[in-house]
């Protein structure tokens, strides 16, 4: 990315929240930078977070797991706010990139693209950190309701967990592609590091829920 700039990219007026399945699948098909991987990535940590919402709600209320009620009704909250902010992720995703790859298309010494450049940067970079942040943040909710919903819905918590590591993963990508735009080194190198722990934390867990789903099934 360093070397070229962005294909160019079209923002649609509406935002993804209100985009359809269909029209998504049919767009991130396309010959068109948009949507891409941001907002693949996006899109995934929302669903991994609304999978996990879906096996609280089946839980919340049981007799069985009346002890977990106040747990089960904080997760329920939780993991509908992560599936929200996700989306909105994807549509500030989409405007970073825009504003990025406008100031790409002007000359290196245009003063409007010098100014401007460092903050556009850093927020090509912000968006998909903090998809990451949620995702893991989703990752951390799923582990903690392990062993406290209902046992049939145990792989719906599993394949949550994995979403959830997938859209962390995919956002970690689209941090990755904008480092070389950083001029600080040092930054770059706190970013890598910070990037490593931050998956390396999201594999254990999700890792841990799986071989937990998997003791409670066998």
């Amino acid at each position: 990315m360093s070397s070229s700039p962005p294909a160019a990219r079209t923002e649609s007026s509406d935002s993804f929240r209100e985009t359809t399945l269909a029209t998504f699948i049919d767009s991130l098909g396309a010959k068109s930078p948009t949507p891409g991987g941001g907002a693949v990535a996006s899109l995934v940590s929302a669903l991994g977070a609304a999978l996990g919402k879906m096996v609280v709600a089946y839980s919340v209320g049981k007799k069985k797991l009346a002890e977990h009620d106040a747990h089960h009704r904080a997760a329920l909250e939780e993991l509908d706010t992560l599936a929200k902010e996700s989306l909105d992720l994807a549509d500030r995703d989409a405007r970073a990139y825009a504003a990025l790859n406008a100031l790409w298309k002007l000359d290196r010494d245009d003063p409007k693209r010098r100014e401007a450049w460092p903050g556009a940067v850093k927020a090509a970079i912000a968006a998909p950190r903090e998809v990451l942040e949620v995702a893991l943040r989703t990752i951390e909710r799923l582990k903690a309701l392990c062993g406290r919903t209902s046992r049939m819905l145990d792989s719906d918590l599993a394949i949550a967990a994995v979403l959830a590591e997938a859209a962390a993963r995919a956002a970690a990508w689209n941090v990755r592609i904008n480092l070389p735009l950083l001029d600080d080194r040092s930054e770059r190198a706190s970013f890598e590091a910070d990037l490593a722990d931050a998956l390396a934390r999201a594999r254990d867990i999700v890792q841990e829920i799986e071989q937990r789903v998997m003791q409670r099934s066998s």
